[in-house]
Order: structure tokens, then sequence, then C-alpha cells
């Protein structure tokens, strides 16, 4: 007899606070909410029993609804600031449903500004997630600079190494460092608590292209990623 499927979940958090960039997670990119990338390739993907925004807020609520997210309730008070963490959100989201009387095995949290997502990309991570054994699948991007050359800033101008060791290395002698690219992570739900930090449980990832990788805290930033969208995906999408 097969055995059951895993049950899975896509967690999209998107509060209405946004500091740095009013309305961000809801604001027309290339055409579109910016959420609704995300949820367009949530549903393209194929991977998910659940499509779900977590926000607090009644507007960003009926757009992810028109998107074709689910909001089956709102966030609570305590998870809507800046200070509350993704962990938080996911456990908070996790338990509504338990006491809904449904779980999941696996689930991803997708942002609502990963407008550089694919449906591939979240099919094969969690292809990855379960072939590797993780308790956490997501996406990197390579430092365009050396951080081990980095430097600090006094005040007053001045600078100084961070790692002076490497003051007369060569760059291309440096090992290679990554960051979090900020898009979707896969984890296995049962390894997931309050208490947690995504990467230091055992993580796996996949290297993206800076092509399709973007932080966006700002303006100048907002307008980066537009061109570097419509480079990839064309107009709206495709």
């Amino acid at each position: 007899m097969p055995a059951d499927p895993k049950r899975t979940i896509a967690i999209i958090p998107a509060r209405g606070g946004s500091q740095r960039i009013p309305r961000k997670n809801i604001r027309c990119f290339n055409g579109r909410p910016i959420l609704e990338w995300s949820v367009r390739a949530a549903h393209a993907s194929g991977q998910f029993d659940e499509i779900m925004v977590s926000t607090e807020d009644p507007d960003i609520a009926k757009i992810a609804e028109a998107c074709g997210a689910k909001v089956p309730f709102l966030r609570s008070v305590k998870n809507a600031d800046h200070h509350a963490t993704t962990v938080h959100v996911l456990c908070e989201v996790l338990a509504q449903y338990c006491d809904a009387g449904r779980s999941f095995d696996l689930a991803c949290c997708l942002y609502p500004t990963a407008a550089f997502v694919r449906a591939e990309d979240l099919s094969n991570g969690r292809a990855a997630l379960e072939a590797g054994g993780f308790d956490v699948f997501m996406p990197v991007a390579q430092f365009d600079n050396s951080i081990w050359r980095s430097l600090r800033r006094g005040l007053d101008g001045t600078i100084s190494m961070n790692f002076p060791d490497n003051c007369d290395v060569r760059t291309q002698d440096l090992e290679k460092a990554y960051h979090d690219a900020g898009q979707w992570y896969w984890f296995v739900v049962p390894k997931l608590n309050p208490k947690s930090n995504l990467m230091r449980l055992n993580a796996g990832s996949v290297l993206l292209p800076n092509t399709r990788v973007q932080d966006i805290d700002n303006e100048e930033d907002w307008a980066i990623a537009e061109g570097k969208h419509r480079d990839e995906f064309g107009e709206m999408g495709g």
C-alpha cells in the first residue's frame, strides 16, 4: 500500500507596516502587486495543498485573495510589528491550522517580495529538501565583493580592515562567501519551534545567479529590482 503523500503549505508572510517602503508588500511591481508574483509561482509549482498569506492588514488580505491565496485568519497583534521574527509568524500560522484540525508535514516560507522566484525553484527546492535529508532548504547568492577584504568605517571617516590578516591576500585566493537570497525556505514542519533559527537547523542550499537576486530596502533597490526582473522575465512575466 503506497504511503500517504506529504501535506504541504506555502506561507507568505506579508504584514502591512513596512517602514522603509510604505505598502511594500502590495505595491505594483512590473504591472502586478508584488505579492502576486509569489502567489503565481506557488500555484504554478503544483507543490502545495494550501497557499496562504499571513497578514494583519485587511487590504493586503483582499489583494492576496484576489491573487489566488487564502487568508483563513488574520495575524495576531504581537506578531504584526517589526520586532516579530519570521519563525514566530510561521509557528503561529501552523498552530492556528492545527487548532482548526489541519496539520502539514512540509512547509515553504515564501516572501511576498520574492518576485524573482520561479515555479521550478519551488519544485526543485522541495525535491532537494527531501532527497538531501535536510531540515531546511533555501536559495543563496554569492557576495559580489569578498567579505574577507571588507572594511569598517569610524564616525570620523577613518577605515580599518575587518580581517587584517587578509590585507595582502589576493581576492581570488580568498574563500567565496554567500548570503541568503531572501526568497523562500522549504522546511520540515516538526523541526520548527518558536526558539528555532532556520539557518541553525540542518540546512541545504541552491546557488542563484545575482541577476535573480535583489534586496529591496529602498526606492533605489526597487528600481534596480524592476529592471533586473524585466531582463529575466520580460514584461508582466511573459
